[in-house]
């Protein structure tokens, strides 16, 4: 294996957004004073101004928490078939009411994840705007990444 290059900044570069725009999976976290993070799997998008969003239900845990405290982070790893790369972000979220906004991002992201020409996808994604969501948005204080 060769040596691996670890890296931190305090912004994402071209190459981060790069990787970002992939249809990768997302592991999205937040703090809960004692108790341990408990990531789950999502979709997001990083915006071009370095911030990181993730559409979920109004009464998700991930938004409770986030009331109590607002630290969040996300990793991002590459597929297994991939030579080893991830990204760590981590820093404050904040949650937008916007409903039209969280709707916009979630078709955005079901055209980015889900070949939308599948009657099962297309019809998943109308069910999707259908429901009621809101945006998670962090904006990065700490990155760390790895690549070989």
């Amino acid at each position: 294996m060769s040596e691996a290059t670890a890296t931190s900044a305090d912004t994402l570069t071209a190459d981060d957004l790069e990787f970002l725009a992939r249809p990768l999976l997302g592991f999205f976290s937040t703090a809960s004073g004692p108790t341990p993070p408990q990531p789950r799997p999502v979709w997001f998008e990083a915006t071009p101004d370095g911030e990181i969003q993730i559409f979920t239900g109004p009464d998700s845990i991930k938004v409770r928490r986030l009331a109590d405290d607002p630290r969040a982070s996300i990793v991002v790893a590459s597929p297994v078939e991939e030579r080893e790369r991830w990204i760590s972000l981590s820093g404050p979220a904040r949650v937008e009411t916007d409903g039209t906004a969280a709707r916009e991002l979630a078709a955005r992201l079901a055209d980015r994840y889900w070949d939308l020409d599948d009657p099962t996808r297309a019809q998943d994604l109308a069910e999707i705007l259908a429901d009621d969501w809101v945006r998670i948005v962090i904006r990065p204080e700490k990155i760390r990444r790895l690549s070989f």
